[in-house]
């Protein structure tokens, strides 16, 4: 019976981060799927031809503007230096792209507190800039090269084809495109595909998040993440520890929200939640897309110096705000006492329930569940370009 009890009580605490959380998932992925539609990304090599400073602005810009999926996030970027886009700013497009989106930034408000929505933006700038200017000192030109090859060749993800109908030519201006019903049929299809993209990273995290908050005692979280030592300490082994424990944990940025929660109820420090929603893109599955997209040591090498800017940036943020006395005084309350009750909470969950069946029943009905099978075998090349055509006419 406390077996079954402790297990109900982690499925409780999981339902009740979803309850929490729906309303903003569905909110940003409906402004994601309606950016996806009026933001033209098919001259996007074009636009990050180097690795100056201009260059890293626009693909943070660009990446702003695309979803917060990892792996979406990664095979684009794959897609631009396939397409003669600079290596450094494709990376800094991918940085940007699971850390300076608009969802990312209203979970972490909800289930959290705002400053971590605003630590999550300064750091993914942070992150830009430590990235820009330590390839254009570090990276060696015949690994640069290597990479480059590699990545012209036939290795594929379940993302290409994602990557495809991201950066596939749009026809019309973009107030056309929004005012049409094609335009919406293809927000209701990019607001689908969200949702296809993340929800076994959202279920896994709720579940180690409801696993971890109902059944680790906060001693062990104390011990853990050094409370009683001194600030410097437990913020400089926050921002080192967050990454790492990304890597253990398997999800993505929007996945990770709900254990970020856990970790800053269990006393991690602030930088270190940063650093750990950070951490999605040296995740194992993530390395072995690297692997196939650029090879073995160019991933090393991606590996050490994502790692190196996850937590300098970490750091850095943490410095800022205790300078601007906005991090927390108090690590919130107990996550596992979470409720569900009538309040403004379900009010929006049932009003972005509505807005996502209607969706929903538009993609059904406007040939979603065909354009997703076409999608699902990735491709290269032809079939990049035969997935984006067909998109373009078909929504």
């Amino acid at each position: 019976m406390q077996i079954l009890s402790a297990i109900d009580h982690a499925l409780w605490l999981s339902l009740t981060m979803f309850w929490q959380i729906f309303w903003g998932l569905s909110l940003g992925f409906t402004f994601s799927a309606i950016i996806e539609v009026v933001v033209s990304k098919e001259t996007m090599s074009t636009l990050l031809p180097d690795r100056r400073p201009r260059s890293i602005v626009i693909a943070g810009l660009l990446g702003a503007a695309t979803s917060s999926c990892s792996y979406a996030a990664v095979a684009m970027a794959r897609s631009i230096v396939r397409k003669g886009g600079d290596f450094t700013a494709a990376m800094a497009f991918q940085f940007a792209a699971t850390n300076l989106v608009l969802e990312l930034g209203v979970l972490l408000w909800v289930l959290m507190a705002w400053q971590f929505a605003a630590a999550e933006f300064v750091g993914g700038t942070i992150m830009l800039i430590l990235l820009g200017a330590g390839y254009a000192l570090l990276l060696p030109k015949k690994l640069e090269h290597a990479a480059i090859e590699h990545a012209r060749g036939d290795a594929t993800s379940s993302m290409d084809g994602h990557a495809a109908m991201a950066m596939g030519k749009r026809t019309g201006t973009w107030r056309e495109r929004l005012a049409s019903r094609k335009g919406w049929i293809a927000i209701s299809h990019y607001y689908v595909m969200n949702w296809t993209m993340v929800w076994k990273d959202v279920l896994v995290g709720l579940l180690i998040a409801g696993a971890l908050g109902a059944w680790v005692p906060d001693h062990f979280w104390q011990v853990f993440f050094l409370q009683g030592q001194s600030t410097w300490l437990i913020a400089l082994w926050g921002a080192a520890i967050g990454p790492l424990i990304a890597i253990a944990a398997f999800t993505c940025s929007v996945g990770n929200v709900p254990l970020a929660a856990v970790l800053w109820n269990g006393g991690i420090s602030f930088g270190g939640v940063v650093a750990f929603i950070f951490g999605d893109l040296i995740i194992p599955p993530i390395l072995n897309i690297y692997r196939k997209y650029y090879g073995s040591k160019p991933t090393l090498f991606l590996f050490i110096t994502f790692y190196l800017v996850m937590v300098l940036a970490a750091l850095c943020v943490e410095g800022i705000f205790f300078l601007l006395g906005w991090i927390p005084s108090q690590h919130g309350k107990n996550v596992s006492m979470a409720t569900i009750s009538f309040n403004y909470t379900t009010m929006l969950d049932i009003a972005f329930f509505i807005v996502a069946s209607i969706l929903a029943i538009t993609f059904f009905r406007s040939g979603g569940p065909r354009m997703m099978r076409m999608m699902s075998g990735g491709g290269h090349d032809h079939a990049d370009a035969s997935h984006a055509h067909h998109h373009d006419h078909c929504c």
